[in-house]
């Protein structure tokens, strides 16, 4: 469980989040929504440890993340830019992560899973944007931790990587694994989010089922439904 109390961060003179309020449960798939510089990306990083919070307090399965950093180690963590060092080949990289993590999973299902298996020797300054996902999207999973956080997990994929990366959330799930999903594929949210959380200028305007969105903006599909909540704030 992750939960967030009255979370609080400014970048110079920018209120980036205002009292962000979240209880986040196992076995759910959770989207975060909004508008660029709604403060998507840091919430999450805030529960990572990669920003620090101005004021507010984050627990991570009952540890206070101020307290201790070991909490990070129930967490796969799979970043919007991925910056991998360039003079690595994918194979490298894979065993500079499990030297780092002190864990040898065994990868080989999702290598072939994402037909990575040509690439193992190639450096990661060659390869291409949706190419460099994939593999992203292996160092996100090969870990069996019990919290997944995907920033924009789709982008660059091509069809068939879509299908599996939805397979591999399902499977995520379906262990009891808490899942943290921000995206910008409203039809994917759709599909895989079983809550959604709505932010706008750093406050929450809606946390629940997407149904429950649905039908409190009186719209059919979740993007109508947020584009109503949208105008709504700003009417």
């Amino acid at each position: 469980m992750i939960e967030i109390k009255d979370l609080r961060k400014k970048f110079g003179k920018q209120e980036v989040l205002k009292g962000v309020n979240i209880a986040i449960d196992p076995g759910k798939i959770y989207a975060v929504l909004g508008p660029n510089g709604s403060g998507k990306t840091t919430i999450i990083k805030s529960i990572l440890g990669m920003v620090i919070k101005d004021s507010g307090k984050i627990t991570v399965n009952d540890q206070d993340i101020d307290k201790s950093a070991s909490y990070r180690r129930d967490i796969d963590y799979l970043p919007q830019i991925a910056n991998f060092p360039n003079n690595l080949n994918v194979q490298e990289l894979i065993k500079m992560i499990k030297d780092i993590r002190g864990e040898n999973p065994d990868e080989s299902h999702l290598i072939q899973l994402f037909g990575l298996e040509p690439f193992l020797k190639k450096k990661l300054s060659n390869l291409s944007g949706g190419t460099k996902q994939k593999v992203n999207i292996v160092l996100a999973f090969m870990f069996d931790s019990p919290i997944i956080i995907l920033d924009e997990p789709t982008s660059g994929l091509d069809p068939v990587a879509m299908v599996h990366l939805r397979e591999l959330i399902t499977e995520a799930k379906a262990k009891g694994k808490l899942i943290l999903i921000t995206s910008h594929i409203i039809s994917f949210v759709e599909e895989m989010a079983d809550e959604v959380i709505f932010l706008l200028e750093g406050v929450i305007y809606f946390k629940g089922f997407v149904a429950a969105l649905n039908r409190q903006t009186g719209e059919e599909n979740l993007e109508k439904a947020m584009a109503q909540l949208l105008k709504s704030q700003y009417a």
